[in-house]
C-alpha cells in the first residue's frame, strides 16, 4: 500500500499534463501511486496518461466514458486509489520539489491526522509567482493536532481541493465525494474540515497553483457560476444536521458571502449582463441563511449591508471607488508626483539635521533585492554579537513578500526610508547606495562587494566600452568616496580594489562573510537544501553557472543543456543558474518541466546552491572563487574566451593551466566538456592539484569567521571574542580595530569535500515585518 495516492483529473490540459505528472513522479519521496483520470478529454490527455503508465508502474489509468466534470473525475480516481493518503491535483497544477517528503515527515510527526493542510503559490502565465496569504496561519499551528471547533480561525484557509491531503480511511469511512458543478471543492473542503477530529498543518509551499490565461473554468463567465449558491446551501444543510457545529455558523456564513461577493466583482466569473440577477440570488441566499446576531466583517461591511438590504444600486455605489480608483490614482500621480518628490527631499534634509542614531544599521544587497550575500551574513552576526544595534533592510516592493521572518525593512522612496538612511550610524551594501544619499560625518559606510575579480572592474572598465561605456565614472568615484570600509576576500582582490576604486577607505581583509556558511553548515543542512531543490537522493548534482555577457543583450545558453544533461552520468543531475540580471528564462522553465534540468536561477541563496552541488561548471563567473572553498571539482567551459577577454578585460589567464590561475579542467567546446566528464579529467589528480593551488591563492582569508570579524571591527559587541584554539587568536586580529589586515594562514580541509547524504525537506520562510514610520 503506497503512502500517497495522487488523484489527477485531466480535461483539456494537454499542454500542462506532462509537467503535472512529472512533478508527482519525480518527487524524492517515491512511495506513491498516481491515479490519472482522463475525463474523456478531446485532446491528447488520454494518450499522455497511457504513455506515462507504460513506463512507470506507479501510474494507474482511468478513462471516463463521458465527460463528467472534475468532481466526478476525482471520485472515479478515489475508487481506484489504495494509498494511505489522498492528494488531489488538477492536470494543470504541479507539486513543488520535495513536497511529498515534507508532507510525509509532518504526517509521521503528527501521527497520521485526518487532514494535513499545506501552503501554495500561484503561478501566472507571465512568469509571476504569488505566495498565498495563509503562510502565517499555517505556521501558527506548529505541530499541534486539533479540531476546527478548537481552532475556528482555520476556516479562513483557501477552500480548494489541492492544498491538503486526506487520510483515505477517514475520507471513505464518511462517504465523502465531490458534487457536480463548479465550486464543488469549496463544499467538500468545508464539510471535511467540519468532520475531522484530527487536523494538522505544515507551512510548506507544496502546490504550484497555475493561473492560466485562458481555459480555466473559473475564468469563463456563464450560468455555471450560479452553482455556487447550491453548493453553499448544501453546506448549511450539513450544519443543520450537526447541531454541535452551531458555533461555527456565523464564520461559515461570512466565508460564503465573501465568496459570492468575490465572484460578483470578477468579470471573468460573472458577466456584466448577469450581475443584477446574480446579486438577487445572493440576496435571497443571504436572507435565507442569515445567522442570529451576525455582524458583518468591518473591512467589508458596506458590501454586506448592500446584500442585507437587497439594493443592487447601493452595492454599485460602494463599488465606484474600486472600479474607478485606478484612473483617479493615475490622475493624482500626474499632479502630485513633482510635489511629492520635493516633499521627500525636504523630509530627507530634515532628518539629516537630527542626531545620528548610534544603534541603527541600514543594509542593502544587489540593488535592494533582499536579505542576501555579505550584508546578510553581517546582519545576522550583528544580531548575535551586537543585539542593541537595530538592523533595517532597504528592499524593493516586489521583493517584500520573499523576505525572511522578523526582518525589519523599508521600501525605497518612502518616508521610513528617508528617515533611516539619514540617521543610521552604519550603512552596509554590496553594491552602492543611490547617488543622492548624503555621507554624514560620524557614519560608517561599508562596501562589502560581492565577488573576486577576474573581469575588469571600476576604473579599469574605461578601457572596455562594452562593459563600461554607459557608466559615469565621475559618479562612480563620488560613490566610492562615501566608503569607509571595503571588504576583501584575498590578496588579489585587495590589490585590484585599491587600484580601481581609489579613495581613502580602510581595506578590511576578513574574507567574505557570505562564505562563512560553507564552513559552518552541517550534514543535515546540506540534506535539507538538496531536498528543497529536488535533487534525488544519492545523485551527484552538477551546477552550471555561467556569468553575464556584456556584449550580448540577454541570456543565451552557451551549451546544449539537454545534450549535456544526457551525456552526464545517469547518477547525476544538472542544476542551471542563469545570471540574476537576465530575469526569468522560459527556455529553462521548459527544460525543467521536461525533467531535463533543475532551474535554480531564481533560488535566493547562491551559498545554498554551492553546498548542494558536487561539482561546478562555469565560465568566468566569480562563483568559482567561492566554490573553491569547498574543495570540490571545478570545470571551466570557455567557448568565447577570446571575445570575452577583448570586450570585458581580465586580470589573469584563466585558461593558462598554471597553478593559481586555472581551477581545474578546461574545455573550449561542448564536445570537449563532455569528454572531460567521460574521461574523468574533471576530478583526476591533475584537477585536484590545480584546485588546491587556486584555493590557496584565493581562499586564504576565509575560515568561517569573516562576519564576526566585520562586526567586531565595526560595532561595540556585547559578547566577548572566543579564542580560536589553544594557540589563541590569529595575529593581527583584535579588539574591533577597523584596520585589521590579518588573514587565515592554513585552511586545511573544509567539512564539505564529499557528496552530500540523502536530503530532507526544508521549511519555507515566514512573512516579513515592516518597519513603521
Amino acid at each position: 500500500m503506497p503512502r500517497f495516492s495522487i488523484v489527477i483529473a485531466a480535461y483539456r490540459v494537454q499542454g500542462y499534463l506532462r509537467a503535472c505528472l512529472d512533478s508527482a513522479l519525480n518527487q524524492s519521496f517515491r512511495d506513491i501511486e498516481v491515479v490519472a483520470v482522463d475525463d474523456c478529454s478531446p485532446d491528447f490527455c488520454g494518450a499522455i496518461i497511457d504513455e506515462y503508465a507504460a513506463r512507470d508502474s506507479r501510474v494507474v489509468t482511468v478513462h471516463q466514458p463521458v465527460n463528467s466534470g472534475p468532481g466526478h473525475a476525482r471520485n472515479a480516481g478515489v475508487e481506484r486509489a489504495t494509498g494511505d493518503y489522498l492528494l488531489f491535483l488538477d492536470g494543470d497544477d504541479t507539486l513543488a520539489p520535495g513536497t511529498l517528503q515534507g508532507l510525509a515527515n509532518r504526517l509521521q510527526l503528527t501521527e497520521d491526522p485526518d487532514i494535513l493542510y499545506f501552503d501554495h503559490v500561484r503561478t501566472y502565465w507571465t512568469g509571476r509567482r504569488d505566495r498565498s496569504l495563509f503562510g502565517d496561519l499555517l505556521a501558527s499551528a506548529g505541530t499541534d493536532v486539533f479540531s476546527i471547533l478548537e481552532r475556528p480561525e482555520f476556516l479562513r484557509l483557501f477552500a480548494m481541493s489541492s492544498n491538503r491531503v486526506y487520510h483515505r480511511g477517514f475520507y471513505t469511512r464518511h462517504g465523502f465525494a465531490f458534487s457536480e458543478g463548479i465550486y464543488e471543492d469549496a463544499l467538500l473542503s468545508y464539510i471535511t474540515m467540519l468532520t475531522a477530529r484530527r487536523i494538522a498543518c505544515v507551512d510548506l509551499v507544496g502546490l504550484e497553483y497555475r493561473q492560466r490565461r485562458t481555459g480555466a473554468s473559473t475564468r469563463s463567465p456563464g450560468e455555471e457560476h450560479f452553482a455556487i449558491f447550491r453548493q453553499y446551501a448544501r453546506l448549511f444543510a450539513f450544519l443543520d444536521g450537526n447541531p454541535h457545529l452551531e458555533p461555527l455558523r456565523p464564520a461559515l456564513f461570512e466565508r460564503a458571502v465573501s465568496h459570492f461577493l468575490f465572484c460578483l466583482g470578477n468579470p471573468a466569473r460573472v458577466a456584466k449582463r448577469d450581475r443584477a440577477r446574480y446579486f438577487r440570488q445572493a440576496v435571497d441566499w443571504y436572507q435565507d441563511h442569515l445567522p442570529a446576531r451576525f455582524t458583518p466583517p468591518p473591512e467589508d461591511s458596506a458590501r454586506f449591508n448592500a446584500l442585507a438590504r437587497g439594493y443592487f444600486a447601493l452595492y454599485r455605489a460602494r463599488e465606484f471607488p474600486v472600479r474607478y480608483g485606478k484612473a483617479l490614482r493615475r490622475l493624482k500621480r500626474t499632479v502630485r508626483r513633482p510635489l511629492a518628490a520635493r516633499a521627500k527631499r525636504l523630509l530627507y534634509q530634515f532628518h539629516l539635521r537630527l542626531p545620528i542614531d548610534e544603534d541603527l544599521a541600514v543594509y542593502s544587497a544587489y540593488w535592494n533585492r533582499g536579505v542576501l550575500c555579505n550584508p546578510a551574513a553581517i546582519y545576522y552576526k550583528a544580531r548575535e554579537l551586537a543585539p542593541h544595534v537595530q538592523g533595517v533592510w532597504v528592499v524593493r516592493q516586489s521583493e517584500v513578500a520573499n523576505l525572511p521572518e522578523d526582518v525589519p525593512y523599508v521600501v525605497p522612496g518612502t518616508r521610513a526610508y528617508y528617515r533611516v538612511v539619514a540617521r543610521a550610524k552604519y550603512l552596509i551594501n554590496n553594491v552602492n547606495f543611490p547617488n543622492d544619499l548624503v555621507k554624514r560625518p560620524g557614519t560608517f559606510h561599508v562596501q562589502t562587494l560581492h565577488g573576486t575579480p577576474l573581469k575588469s572592474m571600476g576604473l579599469d572598465q574605461q578601457h572596455y566600452p562594452a562593459s563600461g561605456g554607459g557608466m559615469s565614472f565621475r559618479n562612480l568615484l563620488r560613490r566610492v568616496d562615501r566608503w569607509d570600509i571595503v571588504l576583501s576576500s584575498n590578496q588579489h582582490s585587495s590589490e585590484i580594489w585599491e587600484r580601481v576604486y581609489p579613495s581613502s577607505y580602510t581595506l578590511l581583509e576578513t574574507g567574505y562573510p557570505r562564505n562563512d556558511v560553507l564552513f559552518t553548515s552541517t550534514t543535515d543542512d546540506v540534506a535539507r537544501i538538496r531536498a528543497e531543490l529536488g535533487i534525488p537522493p544519492h545523485r551527484a548534482a552538477i551546477l552550471y553557472a555561467p556569468t553575464l555577457r556584456d556584449y550580448e543583450p540577454g541570456f543565451t545558453p552557451r551549451l546544449n543543456l539537454a545534450r549535456l544533461a544526457r551525456a552526464l552520468s545517469p547518477d547525476s543531475v544538472l542544476l542551471v543558474r542563469a545570471h540574476y540580471s537576465y530575469g526569468i528564462r522560459p527556455e529553462l522553465a521548459e527544460l525543467q518541466e521536461a525533467g531535463v534540468v533543475i532551474d535554480v536561477s531564481r533560488h535566493p541563496s547562491v551559498e545554498e546552491l554551492l553546498l548542494a552541488s558536487d561539482a561546478l561548471i562555469t565560465d568566468y563567473s566569480s562563483i568559482m572563487f567561492d566554490y573553491a572553498i569547498l574543495n570540490r571539482p571545478i570545470v571551466i567551459h570557455a567557448d568565447d574566451w577570446d571575445v570575452y577577454r577583448a570586450t570585458r578585460g581580465v586580470y589573469f589567464d584563466l585558461l593558462s593551466g598554471k597553478p593559481g590561475e586555472t581551477p581545474g579542467a578546461v574545455a573550449r567546446t561542448e564536445d570537449e566538456l563532455i569528454a572531460v566528464f567521460h574521461e574523468g579529467r574533471w576530478n583526476d589528480a591533475e584537477a585536484a592539484a590545480l584546485r588546491a593551488a587556486f584555493r590557496e591563492r584565493f581562499c586564504r582569508f576565509d575560515d568561517g569567521r569573516a562576519a564576526e570579524r566585520v562586526v567586531r571591527a565595526l560595532m561595540p559587541c556585547e559578547l566577548p571574542e572566543e579564542p580560536d584554539g589553544p594557540e589563541g587568536p590569529d595575529e593581527g586580529r583584535g579588539g574591533g580595530q577597523v584596520g585589521y589586515q590579518g588573514g587565515h594562514e592554513g585552511q586545511g580541509q573544509t567539512p564539505w569535500e564529499t557528496t552530500a547524504p540523502p536530503p530532507q525537506a526544508a521549511a519555507p520562510t515566514q512573512a516579513p515585518q515592516p518597519l513603521n514610520g
